[in-house]
């Protein structure tokens, strides 16, 4: 699918850090951004830099996400791209000072992460299959969805976390065996350690000491990187119900 003026696209997360960078990229591209998120201040900020739209959304709320998606297409007439970004990643052991882990935390973590992840690829699918295909392969649109080596290598204290995440790696196949019919795509992508805002507010010496631990580049990851691989899967039609690790080839140790 080639990126230009007709292509319209909704970022979740798209505030700041990966969200932020893919927002930025898809709108630099031509595309017409859409970023959705629970910070209006920043949110706000961030699509006039980008020259994109922002809507407040709750991803975790299906009628909000609804709501967000009629405007986009009431303005826009269409949808193609979907790129979930938001997430939250509480710590908290499965039992900690002999206290269980608190249930509602666990709940909102998979409430953001997965049904969040779910609500937008869902109802975006629908808004994509009403496009005419858009190229020769039969393109009608494009899902994006965002895990985490997590997912796969779950550290302490990262129960909920690894299991939402996990969550969204095993939803990709089948959603997108639901979806080819409709020539819709869908892929994943489970970044390593990226310099989202969390760990840019860490001492330097400690984003030193994570980026160390990448085999190569032994850095933290950029999240324009993340965005340009966002931008790939958008355009090669052959990508689809993958699971993509961006990570340098870490694996992560237990702490």
């Amino acid at each position: 699918m080639k990126i230009d003026g007709n292509i319209v696209a909704v970022v979740t997360g798209g505030a700041s850090g990966l969200g932020a960078a893919t927002a930025a990229a898809l709108a630099g591209a031509g595309a017409r951004v859409t970023i959705f998120d629970m910070n209006e201040a920043v949110g706000a900020q961030t699509a006039e830099a980008i020259g994109a739209d922002f809507a407040a959304v709750d991803v975790s709320a299906p009628e909000s996400v609804a709501a967000a998606l009629a405007s986009v297409r009431d303005r826009c007439g269409a949808l193609h791209v979907a790129v979930s970004c938001a997430g939250i990643g509480p710590a908290a052991k499965t039992v900690s000072r002999g206290e269980p882990h608190d249930p509602a935390m666990f709940a909102r973590t998979i409430g953001v992460n997965l049904v969040g992840t779910f609500n937008l690829a869902s109802q975006a699918a629908a808004l994509m299959a009403r496009n005419e295909p858009l190229d020769a392969d039969g393109n009608r649109g494009v899902i994006v969805n965002t895990a985490s080596v997590a997912a796969y290598e779950g550290q302490v204290g990262q129960v909920a976390y690894a299991a939402s995440k996990g969550g969204v790696v095993g939803m990709t196949l089948p959603m997108a065996r639901d979806l080819a019919p409709l020539g819709i795509r869908v892929c994943t992508i489970a970044p390593g350690l990226f310099l989202t805002p969390l760990l840019k507010g860490l001492p330097q010496e400690v984003r030193d000491s994570l980026g160390g631990q990448v085999p190569f580049p032994s850095r933290l990851g950029d999240p324009a990187e993340y965005a340009s691989l966002v931008r790939h899967i958008v355009e090669n039609s052959m990508l689809n119900g993958e699971v993509i690790r961006l990570d340098g080839a870490i694996r992560m140790a237990p702490r």
